[in-house]
């Protein structure tokens, strides 16, 4: 009697985090997960990325895990097509083509902006937005300086780290509700 095919099997995924609330199963981040997040950041390297860029992948999915098992508690209507769709044109938005985005996805397994998983991962995102939306977004107020602000100190540092000095900038106005959207 032989064992040798017990240990030939391939390893398909490695669990780095568990989220749980303590009331049901607890979910996974997986390090597909992490890959995932970073192809979504636009200059993140893939193929190897930095310990650093999966460090604070991770961090973000479990703010965003955390996010989503509170959002399950309070019923809303589960995210349509068209608000996926505009999910997925705002995070297109970053990136300097279609075709840019869509190489980064086939690196990290999705087939395309199309792929099941994916638009299931973009919907997930939505149904956090809304929660977020829902439950803290009437208690914010921002003001033109924190436009300024973040348009100065986030923004613009990040498109000049995107686009390497290729485009030229947009002006405040045209990005104040894009700002306000993420702020």
């Amino acid at each position: 009697m032989s064992f040798s095919n017990v240990n030939g099997q391939d390893v398909v995924d490695k669990t780095v985090a568990t989220i749980g609330d303590g009331a049901g199963d607890p979910e996974l981040i997986t390090y597909s997960d992490l890959l995932w997040q970073l192809a979504l950041q636009p200059g993140v390297p893939l193929n190897p990325p930095s310990s650093e860029d999966l460090n604070r992948a991770l961090q973000l999915l479990i703010n965003q895990r955390l996010f989503a098992l509170e959002a399950e508690r309070v019923p809303r209507a589960a995210p349509n097509a068209k608000e996926i769709d505009e999910k997925i044109r705002r995070v297109l938005a970053e990136f300097t083509s279609t075709a840019e985005f869509e190489k980064r996805l086939r690196m990290v397994g999705f087939d395309s902006v199309k792929d099941e998983n994916f638009e299931r991962m973009m919907a997930q995102r939505v149904a956090i937005d809304k929660y977020v939306d829902f439950r803290f977004r009437s208690f914010v107020v921002i003001t033109p300086a924190d436009e300024e602000k973040y348009y100065r100190d986030v923004y613009v540092p990040e498109f000049r780290r995107r686009n390497r000095g290729e485009l030229l900038m947009p002006p405040l106005d045209e990005k104040r509700a894009e700002i306000n959207e993420f702020l």
